[in-house]
């Protein structure tokens, strides 16, 4: 091997990362149902593909913002898109690109009008793409800029996760990072507050909230049965509990999001 073809190989790291943004770029999302793919519609941040509906649901879609339709017979619509056998796609379905929100710190410290104070969501291991469209849905209604989770251990951008999150998708920002814990330390430098939700946490959820007014914060949230992991709890400021008025168990990470979204936002 002479000088010459040396200097020009390429690390295999290079090379690694080179294909990861290659496969990235080539990326598509079938998103189906009547809601999300309307809502997608008419997101001009979403890149939009192609568009396959049946006669019936083009009539109940409405705009269309500049997207030329694939009319195919409701018959047929199952062989025509790449959806899963029990997908509920009321005829509509939609290839899209993954929406790109920008880095933690764009969307972190992005302040949204009306906000009564910063809120985040990070979630640790949740891979069901339900009950991250449902925390997606909770985060817009409750005024969270963010909702993070790890790239490697959580839902993808689905569509799914899409029907489920009923058109937040397009509009609350679900951002996957490489690393959670990095993540974190880099919201607490932020000047968030990290609040670990755990049903052994040593204080209320009410209780710690009331010592915290106004100040920006990340409640944290793993799966149900595991929970969050050692790192991510060691990272928290605090671990609370959601008081309960009986012994039953506990709430799917989706309802339990939802509480403490609601609690943090008053």
């Amino acid at each position: 091997m002479n000088d010459k073809t040396r200097k020009s190989q390429k690390p295999s790291w290079v090379i690694d990362k080179e294909r990861a943004r290659r496969a990235a770029a080539a990326e598509t999302v079938w998103l189906f149902g009547l809601h999300a793919v309307r809502d997608a519609l008419a997101n001009p941040a979403r890149q939009k593909l192609r568009l396959v509906v049946t006669a019936n649901a083009l009539a109940r879609l409405g705009d269309l913002h500049g997207m030329t339709p694939e009319v195919t017979d409701a018959r047929v619509f199952d062989k025509a898109v790449p959806l899963a056998p029990e997908s509920v796609h009321q005829g509509a379905a939609l290839e899209v690109k993954p929406l790109h929100w920008g880095s933690l710190s764009e969307v972190a410290l992005r302040q949204a009008p009306g906000e009564s104070r910063p809120l985040l969501v990070a979630l640790d291991r949740v891979t069901d793409p339900h009950n991250i469209g449902a925390i997606l849905r909770s985060a817009e209604v409750f005024g969270a800029r963010a909702v993070i989770a790890p790239a490697r251990h959580s839902a993808p951008e689905t569509g799914a996760l899409a029907k489920t999150a009923s058109g937040a998708l397009e509009r609350q920002p679900y951002l996957r990072v490489p690393n959670l814990a990095e993540a974190l330390v880099q919201l607490k430098n932020m000047g968030f507050i990290l609040i670990g939700l755990d049903g052994t946490g040593d204080v209320l959820l009410p209780d710690l909230l009331e010592t915290l007014p106004g100040r920006a914060l990340c409640l944290v949230m793993g799966a149900e049965g595991p929970g969050m992991r050692e790192l991510t709890t060691k990272t928290c400021d605090h671990i609370a509990r959601i008081p309960f008025a009986a012994d039953f168990g506990s709430l799917n990470v989706s309802n339990a999001a939802a509480v403490a979204l609601y609690a943090a936002g008053r």
